[in-house]
């Protein structure tokens, strides 16, 4: 690069440098020019990367260097990593394989009643039970019940550890503005983190065959939405029934169990709704890294190019994430209803 030779020149860097950075390996622009006997073309001012200004400068690192730099300071850190994580997150994989045991295990004539059961438990509401019972019998009907059930499983498991955590977490950053402050540059972190890259480092870090893998990725990124609509339902409780809650001598512990959390109950159902749809969404993804059930014969599907796969699989799918919003809207409108009669 002509300019970047005579800018380090200017700059008295010559020296520096050495000789320039001919040993790089070509760009496909450079290589083609060559063959045709050219010289390479580019613009009059190219951009400042590390690749240029290495043509011109042996000290400039390239491109190249600050990925690999990347990857062996994360692959460094692994064995660390690994001796404090695998501990910790060793349980996951339990809770996730006697899930998947659990619900693949038991009988559909027995399963499937005690689905419509708590549905109608939960919802109240005649026309989602019929709707729950029918969608899971035409999932029965086209040979998908298995791999609905392992879809199943996984969510009850991941959105459970996601409300546990959650919850708390919403609730203590209600109550500590300096908390809040940190913990959401971390949230935004997570919600805006492409699907695939919650992967990358946990493939790193653990087996392909560990359960723990796609259950943290799935639930890192479901945890969101319960965390910040329990700290925004708490904070939207009115302040008069606070004071009325102060005037009565209630403790801290009192106002939150029997005032707060009641009062913000509608948020934190809402919170729990968008949690159980972030879950559903990643464990179709999460099949990339072997989580099972009706993600991978979507992804059978795609490579294989089965069209009927991937599209029997894909409204297996949408029928679950319909039962599951359904199920917990009703349920949130219960819980508005029970509000609204308070």
């Amino acid at each position: 690069m002509a300019f970047y030779d005579k800018l380090f020149s200017t700059l008295g860097l010559s020296d520096w440098c050495g000789d320039s950075g001919d040993e790089a390996p070509l760009s496909l622009a450079d290589l083609a020019a060559r063959a045709g006997g050219e010289e390479a073309s580019g613009p009059l001012v190219p951009i400042p990367s590390f690749d240029n200004l290495h043509e011109s400068c042996n000290r400039v690192w390239q491109s190249r260097d600050v990925t690999n730099g990347i990857e062996e300071g994360f692959l460094a850190a692994k064995p660390a990593l690994k001796t404090v994580l695998d501990p910790i997150t060793q349980p996951l994989s339990w809770m996730l394989d006697g899930a998947l045991w659990l619900f693949e295990a038991m009988p559909w004539f027995i399963m499937v009643p005690l689905l419509v059961a708590i549905s109608w438990y939960a919802s109240r509401s005649r026309p989602v039970t019929i709707f729950v019972a029918v969608s899971i019998m035409l999932l029965a009907v086209v040979d998908h019940y298995d791999v609905a059930m392992q879809t199943l499983s996984i969510i009850f498991v991941c959105t459970t550890i996601s409300v546990l955590f959650g919850v708390p977490i919403g609730i203590a950053m209600s109550k500590s503005d300096r908390l809040q402050k940190s913990v959401v540059p971390l949230l935004d972190l997570l919600q805006t983190l492409p699907t695939f890259v919650y992967l990358i480092p946990l493939i790193f870090l653990f087996s392909v065959t560990e359960s723990k893998l796609y259950g943290i990725a799935i639930i890192l990124y479901a945890i969101v939405p319960v965390i910040r609509l329990t700290d925004l339902g708490i904070r939207l409780v009115d302040q008069d029934v606070i004071e009325a809650a102060n005037a009565f001598g209630m403790k801290d512990r009192q106002k939150l169990m029997r005032v707060q959390l009641p009062l913000a109950l509608p948020n934190i159902m809402a919170g729990i709704n968008q949690t159980i749809m972030m879950s559903l969404a990643m464990v179709v993804i999460a099949s990339l890294v072997s989580a099972p059930g009706l993600g991978v014969n979507v992804l059978r599907g795609i490579r294989n190019l089965e069209l009927g796969v991937g599209i029997v699989a894909g409204i297996g799918i949408v029928l679950l994430a319909v039962i599951l919003d359904r199920v917990s809207k009703a349920a949130l409108t219960r819980v508005d209803k029970t509000q609204v009669k308070h």
